[in-house]
């Protein structure tokens, strides 16, 4: 059997950045409020802490997801609402906000996202980065049905995807720490 696009590891891997206009604590203070990503996530609606210390360390939280039928539409991807459940594995404050998602049983997986702060002359540098090493069981259902030239179609097109809500979340994320 021939090796698969989704056998690549790691299958994603991206990051962005934006110069905001504010402290790298101010930064973090935001970017470290889960609860508040509806504010500039183009998928997470929110959610809430779930065990744990807000922010902290190992502490677990849920979100709530919303997807339309437009994304990568022709793929059986979630669609409409859905949950999901990370934990925190980076909480420095000033300098980096990390979580994994979790499998159903709350399993890790690997699938990190994240912001690392550098500070700047006249504010700071925000990077959001996304890396999923191996599949996670998501993706492999998304695919399953799908021939080799679908399955690379998928990457491709679900990298173009992330590649979007990284800019698209780091400008809003700018905006909201800008306008306060």
């Amino acid at each position: 059997m021939s090796k698969s696009v989704i056998d690549n590891s790691p299958l994603f891997e991206l990051r962005a950045d934006i110069a905001v206009s504010a402290t790298p604590e101010e930064v973090y203070a935001v970017v470290s409020d889960l609860p508040r990503s509806a504010e500039w996530s183009p998928e997470c609606r929110g959610g809430e802490w779930i065990d744990g210390e807000p922010s902290a360390v190992g502490t677990i939280f849920r979100g709530e997801n919303l997807r339309s039928e437009e994304v990568v539409g022709w793929a059986p991807l979630v669609r409409g609402t859905w949950y999901t459940e990370a934990r925190v594995t980076a909480a420095e404050p000033g300098v980096t906000f990390r979580w994994m998602m979790l499998t159903h049983t709350q399993g890790d997986q690997e699938s990190i996202w994240g912001f690392d702060i550098e500070p700047l002359a006249e504010g700071s540098r925000l990077v959001h980065h996304f890396r999923m090493g191996k599949a996670t069981a998501g993706i492999h259902h998304i695919v399953s049905e799908l021939d080799e030239d679908a399955r690379k179609r998928f990457v491709e097109e679900w990298t173009a995807k992330l590649e979007r809500d990284l800019d698209d979340t780091l400008k809003r994320i700018k905006d909201v720490i800008e306008s306060a």
